[in-house]
């Protein structure tokens, strides 16, 4: 990796969580260790600094390349409009796509279903993935694809739910999924770390919420590979 490869700007939805912070911290830091060399910097959507505008203006004003990878499941408003903008003000730098739908991540989705006691070939177990939803059809879009994917390795029935913006949300996907004859029901945080929308999910009326995806380093790779690609 040479001293000229772009910044890889890890750009986070941000969170008041202090584990959250930790996690998506140590996650641009397992991107490193898996590629010395390369130089990582973090940037934030919202809620806490630095901002991902900031960021990229900064590194493009000396002149250094750079790549943002957001930090996200899903490809809506803080992809298409925070980033793209952000990315837009500053020559040098590109974006490159979020993490998700990658079927490395509906292989996370699963591991944490089963360290949650959910039996994956139990047909009576049906599986609620709960993102934190987006008014942007593209994001229910990718989280809908990340569904299939989990489907494929699930013998019951995988719906979703959304923490905001997107319809059903997460309690009304539970009640739907019980009314279908579900014996079981299991939500899967589909996100990446502890916060805000983690902490709503235990009210949701499920039979047991699985942790967030993080640490896994299956998730640096797939940061590595949206880094790749896109200064591919």
């Amino acid at each position: 990796m040479s001293a000229h490869s772009p910044v890889l700007v890890a750009c986070a939805h941000g969170t008041r969580n202090p584990t959250g912070r930790r996690l998506i911290a140590e996650l641009a830091l397992a991107a490193r260790s898996l590629r010395p060399g390369l130089v990582t910097t973090a940037a934030f959507v919202d809620v806490q600094p630095p901002t991902v505008v900031d960021v990229v203006a900064e590194l493009s004003a000396s002149g250094r390349p750079a790549v943002v990878v957001p930090l996200l499941l899903s490809g809506g408003y803080h992809v298409h409009v925070d980033i793209a903008q952000a990315v837009a003000a500053a020559p040098g730098t590109v974006a490159a796509r979020p993490l998700g739908p990658d079927p490395r991540l509906a292989a996370v989705l699963r591991d944490r279903l089963v360290e949650a006691g959910a039996d994956p070939d139990d047909r009576r177990t049906a599986v609620v993935l709960a993102a934190a939803g987006s008014s942007d059809p593209r994001s229910v879009r990718d989280v809908e694809d990340t569904a299939a994917l989990l489907h494929r390795d699930w013998a019951g029935p995988v719906t979703t739910g959304y923490g905001s913006a997107a319809k059903p949300a997460v309690p009304d996907a539970v009640a739907a999924a019980r009314a279908a004859g579900a014996a079981r029901v299991v939500v899967a945080s589909y996100l990446l770390a502890p916060g805000h929308f983690h902490d709503k999910l235990a009210g949701a009326g499920a039979d047991v919420v699985t942790a967030p995806l993080l640490p896994d380093e299956r998730i640096a790779a797939v940061l590595l590979d949206r880094y790749d690609a896109a200064v591919g």
